[in-house]
């Protein structure tokens, strides 16, 4: 369980949001509260190394042929 010392917010959610958080805080008998801190703490720590991301796909396309520097002067 998560500490109770933090602040208190007020958030809308879609009904298909509730239903499966409310799905989930029966399956796993846990708060609303601890559930939706434990997924903002989730999407909180989620950094993109875009340097990373562009190595990763360097060379994906090996045969893409791009228009020259003249070709989209043109365009």
């Amino acid at each position: 369980m998560r500490c109770m010392t933090g602040r208190r917010i007020q958030i809308h959610l879609t009904t298909e949001q509730w239903r499966r958080l409310e799905e989930r805080r029966r399956r796993e008998k846990r708060t609303h509260s601890d559930l939706v801190g434990e997924a903002l703490d989730a999407y909180l720590a989620y950094r993109v190394d875009a340097a990373a991301a562009l190595d990763s796909t360097f060379g994906a396309l090996p045969r893409l042929e791009a228009l020259n520097r003249d070709a989209w002067d043109r365009i």
